[in-house]
């Protein structure tokens, strides 16, 4: 099945919003609410009918096309270098876990258990974000690759904004699986750089429904 550029983007939003989501939580103690939110949702969308519906609409994935948009700029910001380092680790991660079935079924089942837990108390719940966080200690945490957060010591020793990352670094694994799936490979961020900025343009000017 081909897939287009327009969901390839998506899902390396989906990755990107993980990564600015981290370094949100890592360096301030706080994120954007509907990024979370959505990011989190992404985890339970395990049927989608399109890749967009994986994040609700567009606008619930603008913090990641914003921060894709100025990741692409040659000149960006070096606070977006910590974010470029989280998504090639991200998508790093991702290969690895996509050669170990046992451990995607485990990951599947808990993820299933999970979403009956945000149906009945909310998808930012406490509980939720705890059960999310363990489950990626128990699984992606065991790799010798290890994604390396830095932020504000004080804001990173608390145990809820600890959680918060590894729900988020969670998310950010299920979109690189969904961008693997859609066709988008790492050579894609060197070599159809200019086109993805085209299509990232676009969603931002003229959002898709």
């Amino acid at each position: 099945m081909s897939h287009t550029i327009d969901e390839q983007v998506i899902a390396l939003a989906g990755i990107f919003q993980a990564a600015a989501l981290v370094q949100q939580i890592a360096e301030t103690a706080q994120y954007d609410d509907i990024a979370l939110t959505s990011s989190i949702k992404s985890l339970f969308a395990t049927d989608p009918e399109t890749t967009l519906s994986v994040y609700g609409d567009i606008n619930d994935i603008t913090l990641g096309l914003k921060t894709l948009k100025k990741a692409l700029q040659k000149k960006s910001d070096r606070e977006y270098i910590g974010i470029i380092r989280y998504t090639l680790s991200l998508i790093q991660l991702e290969s690895k876990l996509r050669k170990q079935p046992e451990m995607l079924n485990i990951i599947g089942q808990r993820i299933d258990q999970a979403k009956n837990q945000a149906d009945h108390f909310s998808t930012l719940h406490e509980n939720v974000i705890h059960n999310l966080a363990s489950l990626y200690m128990d699984t992606i945490s065991t790799f010798n690759l290890r994604v390396q957060v830095t932020g504000n010591p004080n804001h990173l020793k608390v145990t809820h904004n600890a959680a918060l990352i590894r729900a988020a670094l969670l998310t950010g694994i299920r979109s690189a699986i969904l961008w693997r799936q859609t066709g988008g490979r790492r050579w894609n961020l060197l070599f159809k750089r200019s086109a993805i900025e085209v299509v990232v343009d676009r969603m931002l000017t003229s959002p898709i429904k």
